[in-house]
């Protein structure tokens, strides 16, 4: 995809598919693979509908990175949801850290709702850095985070704050927007 540019619309179509087949699969409580695996394939079609700025990448042929701050919930279903993946033109990776400066050079984040207590180090070490940060607790996209994943009925669903976006250089595609809670003021 060249920069600046939505993919075309079978694209657009086939991930709008994806993310909606997520969003009416239920994911119970007890059924944390299933949700996790359910959250990785929106993980995935959220970069594919986010523009970064080219600053945001090192070089031509950086990775695109999805890093993954302390303890890990993904179990398997991020490593499949990002095998084999391209995200403009980029080999998707993910890094797992609990250091916050490895962080700085990735293009998303996300914070699990265990590591809550550190929101405030990872938002004050990433500044305005075109970084897409994403959480799952209550509160997260309403206090200065992208994108908040949220239980609704048992079925994952997800909150954007386009304020938010905005403030780091991210542009959100209007087709992900219509699909999300809208939280932080801006639409």
């Amino acid at each position: 995809m060249e920069r600046g540019k939505w993919p075309a619309p079978a694209t657009i179509a086939t991930a709008l598919l994806i993310l909606l087949a997520a969003v009416v699969n239920p994911a119970s409580a007890s059924d944390k693979l299933s949700e996790y695996q359910i959250k990785a394939a929106f993980l995935v079609n959220f970069a594919r509908f986010v523009e970064w700025p080219p600053q945001a990448f090192g070089a031509a042929n950086d990775p695109f990175v999805f890093g993954v701050y302390g303890k890990d919930l993904w179990g398997a279903a991020l490593d499949q949801a990002v095998l084999g993946k391209t995200i403009d033109g980029r080999p998707a990776v993910i890094r797992r850290t609990s250091e916050v400066s490895a962080l700085r050079s990735c293009q998303v984040v996300f914070v699990p709702a265990p590591e809550m207590r550190h929101w405030r180090e990872v938002s004050a070490s990433l500044g305005n850095l075109s970084v897409l940060l994403v959480g799952e607790s209550e509160g997260f996209a309403e206090g200065g985070g992208v994108i908040n994943f949220i239980l609704e009925d048992e079925r994952v669903r997800f909150e954007i704050n386009p304020s938010a976006a905005a403030r780091v250089h991210l542009k959100v595609s209007s087709k992900l927007l219509q699909l999300a809670v809208i939280v932080g003021g801006g639409k």
